[in-house]
């Protein structure tokens, strides 16, 4: 098997090769909290550097529960004409284009000035950085069933725009994620408790969306292989939701790993056997391989192709790519030309990995505004003007987006 080979997903869909552009968040809205020109160009440069697969960052199914500010959110058809030409620049060299749909629940900023929901009253415990996030409200009924409909509403949608398919967000901390760990779900109704009812809500949801879009449009999970805290989402948990995942038509299942109080998604994860090879969750991956019935993918830290290509040769049938390509866009193309570019951030060695944390996602998200404005990645920039910069822009791209929720309140 090699890394350019098609992949022809259940749905009877082709990916032209198992390279993906994994989800990294790009904080890149326009005005109206749609996709901007700078997405576009992008999007662009991805679409020409040969990936099979492009999955977008997190769009918002909620326009009052958003990862970040300058977040994407696609809740009804308003935008539905930014959106159609999105899909249209990343799908212009052939590659499938799917939006990743998610809702933060807990893990969204105080700053932007919305009540958090999550499964249970319980708030992130982020050390001196947990005032950032406000204390949330334990779902009622209606929440939950609100947020089964408009995941579907949003692939609907995606659809409606050209989108190829969704990836149903449900690691990394986030709302899904949330319902699955019995360490932020202490709930003692139909949807806490036993696996199979922190589960429900993922599985609920992905047989909403399923039956309001098209056989051939992939639908698709991002699943956590573990969550890395004690008595947390664990690796059996993991192989259980995924034999779950098997009786519904899902096309791909793509694991990662962490959240934002254990940010193992970005190699520091707690288990130090994932940490000695490149593809930190492939260990886990293998694992689930053998109960798994749908194509699997596995992100975290791929930059060579020789670990590419260990990914596949083990059975995964995509591999996940993000820093690498926010470094080196035409990273796929370059492999298949035979050059062994393997593009790296320079490690943060600072002590207090909260902060550190955060500085890495702003370096990436550095490279992406360069490439966002069509000039070259810089990976040697100072971590510290890299997060100043990025603190600075949330800050003001805060203060729009509270703006713009305003002026909608007063249009309703």
């Amino acid at each position: 098997m090699n890394v350019f080979d098609k992949l022809t997903l259940p749905n009877g869909s082709e990916i032209p090769n198992r390279l993906a552009k994994a989800a990294m968040e790009e904080n890149m809205a326009d005005a109206e909290q749609a996709p901007s020109e700078a997405l576009m160009r992008l999007y662009q440069a991805w679409a020409e550097g040969g990936a099979g697969l492009l999955i977008s960052g997190n769009v918002m199914v909620d326009r009052r529960a958003m990862t970040g500010p300058g977040g994407v959110v696609l809740e009804d058809d308003r935008q539905l004409a930014s959106f159609q030409r999105w899909a249209q620049v990343g799908r212009a060299r052939g590659a499938q284009f799917w939006l990743q749909i998610n809702h933060p629940g807990r893990q969204m900023p105080a700053n932007l000035g919305q009540q958090t929901w999550a499964p249970s009253a319980i708030a992130l415990e982020l050390g001196t950085m947990s005032r950032h996030f406000s204390p949330p409200q334990a779902m009622t009924e209606a929440m939950i069933a609100e947020v089964i409909e408009r995941f579907a509403r949003s692939a609907q949608l995606a659809e409606q725009a050209g989108f190829t398919g969704v990836q149903i967000h449900a690691a990394h901390g986030y709302l899904l994620s949330q319902f699955l760990s019995p360490l932020s779900n202490t709930r003692t109704d139909a949807w806490g408790g036993s696996l199979e009812n922190r589960a429900r809500l993922l599985l609920e949801i992905v047989k909403a969306v399923r039956a309001v879009v098209a056989p051939q449009f992939a639908v698709a999970v991002k699943l956590n292989s573990a969550d890395f805290q004690r008595g947390g989402f664990s690796a059996d948990d993991a192989r259980q939701v995924v034999r779950l995942l098997n009786s519904l038509d899902v096309d791909l299942v793509e694991l990662s790993g962490g959240s934002y109080e254990a940010p193992a998604m970005q190699g520091e994860a707690r288990d130090g056997r994932t940490l000695a090879r490149e593809a930190y969750f492939l260990e886990f991956a293998r694992d689930v391989h053998k109960v798994a019935r749908m194509p699997l993918m596995v992100t975290g830290g791929i930059r060579r192709l020789p670990a590419a290509e260990q990914v596949i040769d083990s059975g995964v049938a995509m591999v996940g790519i993000g820093t690498a390509l926010a470094i080196e866009p035409n990273l796929p193309r370059a492999w298949q030309q035979g050059k062994n570019s393997a593009p790296a951030l320079p490690p943060i060695t600072w002590k207090n990995k909260a902060l550190a944390s955060l500085a890495n996602m702003a370096l990436v998200k550095f490279q992406l505004r360069k490439l966002s404005l069509g000039k070259a990645p810089r990976p040697q920039v100072s971590p510290l003007r890299a997060l100043l910069e990025q603190q600075l822009a949330n800050t003001l791209r805060a203060r729009q987006y509270r703006r713009w929720m305003a002026q909608r309140s007063v249009q309703q």
